[in-house]
């Protein structure tokens, strides 16, 4: 029994050691094709990846080698003789017209100068003159411009000089914290790190708005009407600018006549005056801008009027005591109490604009001391008392 139970174990045993002529081979064989065809689909795939990047990379300089030769916000060079360039962005392409362009005059504050035409800056003054308007500005933005303006770098500078500025001073905005800035600007933009650039250079916006669609359409920007404001003719009549306009609410409390001074005083010092101190050679034009009677109406509704006249007077004061500045006071002209003559209750039409490159060059509405300036409040004074507000504000505009 024990010999059977043995026999048949040595036949298990047998039968689990035997295998098939050349089957080990085999599965080495197949084993080793797997291996290499699967090292093969790796390469494969890895030259694919590296095509696609080099590819990828070859597409971004060459976006880039694009951008920086057409450079539409001139952060480079000046800009290409036939390129049709497209100027809508102030915050993006102020910068590079103040390094890069060639004027010797610039027009620089608020909304309230983007209607002017520089070619009446030419023919009137006889000035280059370049538009760096920023709508809404504060004292900070202005003095961010002229930073730049006044970069001896540059390549404006360096074929320029400064001869003239021509400063639009909005005194809503005169008491704002002296860092305050409208908008957040593109630092890429404004400063000289090369290495941040590439959100300039590898911008789709730029790609596609400002270099292939100028191509495309064949036409570019006039840079004498750059910013010009959207309000075409019609919109410039008193029943637009009534059925837009919101009257602030009434302020019981009065301000102090002071009250605004040393905010005020600290703006001049800080984002002002050094330039006018630091530039004798140019000529600063000031000027008050024409807001419409319907400003002071707000200013009495705020309860502000005795702070916001000491404020114009202080601002006046402190820029006569330099010779190289040139003050205006329009606000007190017959066109402020016509409401046609805006099209909402600070913003003129472009008319205005060139009437007062007019006065710029004839001296017409210039200050020239302080007792002056006092008689222009004055009349303003007399020209707000003597409006019939009631009448203008309870008619039904639609």
């Amino acid at each position: 029994m024990s010999e059977m139970m043995q026999e048949t174990k040595d036949k298990i045993k047998n039968t689990e050691e035997y295998k098939p002529e050349g089957t080990g081979r085999q599965n080495t064989s197949t084993v080793n094709e797997t291996a290499n065809e699967d090292l093969h689909n790796t390469k494969h795939y890895a030259r694919l990846l590296a095509l696609l990047l080099a590819l990828v990379f070859a597409g971004l300089c060459a976006m880039a080698a694009l951008v920086a030769y057409v450079d539409p916000f001139f952060h480079y060079h000046a800009p290409l003789a036939d390129f049709p360039y497209i100027v809508d962005n102030q915050l993006s392409q102020n910068p590079g017209m103040a390094r890069n362009m060639t004027y010797n005059a610039c027009i620089i504050g608020s909304s309230m100068t983007v209607n002017f035409d520089t070619d009446d800056f030419k023919d009137i003054c006889g000035f280059d003159t370049l538009k760096l308007s920023y709508s809404g500005a504060y004292p900070k933005d202005d003095s961010n411009i002229l930073e730049i303006i006044y970069d001896e770098g540059s390549l404006s500078r360096k074929t320029n000089g400064m001869d003239a500025v021509f400063f639009a001073m909005d005194i809503p905005v005169m008491a704002a914290d002296t860092d305050t800035v409208k908008y957040p600007r593109p630092e890429y933009l404004y400063d000289d790190n090369i290495f941040n650039d590439v959100k300039y250079l590898l911008n789709k916006d730029v790609l596609f708005q400002y270099i292939f669609r100028p191509i495309v359409q064949g036409k570019g920007s006039d840079l004498s009407e750059i910013y010009f404001s959207w309000w075409t003719p019609e919109y410039y009549n008193i029943q637009w600018v009534m059925h837009t306009y919101e009257e602030p609410e009434k302020v019981d409390e009065e301000m102090a006549a002071d009250t605004l001074i040393p905010a005020t005083q600290e703006n001049l010092d800080v984002n002002i005056l050094p330039y006018v101190e630091a530039h004798p050679e140019t000529e600063f034009y000031f000027f008050f801008p024409p807001y419409s009677i319907l400003y002071w109406h707000n200013v009495m509704q705020e309860n502000t009027l005795e702070a916001t006249f000491t404020q114009y007077q202080y601002v006046a004061d402190r820029l006569l005591d330099y010779d190289n500045v040139h003050l205006f006071y329009f606000q007190d002209m017959d066109e402020v109490t016509d409401l046609n003559n805006y099209a909402d209750y600070s913003h003129y039409k472009p008319e205005i604009n060139k009437y007062m490159v007019e006065c710029f060059k004839k001296g017409d509405h210039e200050i020239k001391s302080t007792k002056e300036m006092e008689d222009a409040l004055s009349k303003m004074r007399a020209i707000i008392d003597g409006f019939d507000f009631e009448t203008l504000l309870s008619t039904d505009w639609g």
